[in-house]
This record gives C-alpha cells, structure tokens and sequence, in this order.
C-alpha cells in the first residue's frame, strides 16, 4: 500500500494514456493535457484503456519519479467523464492509496470522523 502525507495533491488523468510514455512524455502530458505544472510536487496519476496499469510521475524537488503498477488481474476502477471538458479530478492520497488497492470509490464516501483538509 502506498502512503503519501495529508497535504500532498493528487491529480488523475481521466482519458486513458499510452504506457510507453516515460518521463518526458509523462510530463508532456501533465503541462498540455492536464493543465498543470510538473514540478508542483503534486502527484500525476495515468492510466492505460485496458485500466491494468498505471503510472505515477512525482517532483520531489531534486528530480522526476516514476511509479509503475501493473495488476496481474483485474482492473482498476477508474473515474469517468462527468463533464466533457474535465480532463482530470482531484483526490486526497488516501483515496489514491484506496485506489491502487483495489477499492472502487464509486458509491463511497469518507466517514466525518475520518474527513481531512488538503
């Protein structure tokens, strides 16, 4: 399981991306199809069509990080467009973390008791 603080941003890239992209294609695709700037230090989620696999792209101030996970089986519940022109959606890290284990967020809320500032 992963584990990133509290404060940490996460950005998840709704439209699928193309896995063979590394760390300049990844960043590429941060600025232009995200909107947003790389080394923010914010945490960058992509997501291949099949939803098998995933690639993370982190700043963390003296370089680029990637971070690869390729599920053996199943899929990731990946968000859907809600809205033609978001091309991305914002979580906490917890809820990033519930992600790449396996938990759909569909339908799922955060307990009041367990709710964070970002």
């Amino acid at each position: 399981m992963l584990s990133f603080s509290g404060s940490l941003k996460v950005f998840v890239a709704i439209e699928p991306c193309d896995m063979r992209k590394g760390f300049n294609g990844l960043h590429a695709a941060v600025t232009e199809r995200l909107g947003e700037d790389p080394k923010s230090g914010a945490l960058f989620v992509f997501c291949n069509r099949r939803r098998t696999r995933l690639k993370i792209l982190y700043w963390d101030q003296t370089g680029l990080w990637v971070l690869t996970k390729r599920l053996e089986e199943g899929t990731f519940a990946w968000p859907k467009h809600v809205d033609p022109q978001t091309t991305k959606l914002s979580l906490t890290p917890q809820a990033l973390a519930l992600l790449t284990d396996g938990v759909d967020l569909r339908g799922a809320k955060m307990r009041p008791w367990y709710e964070r500032e970002a």
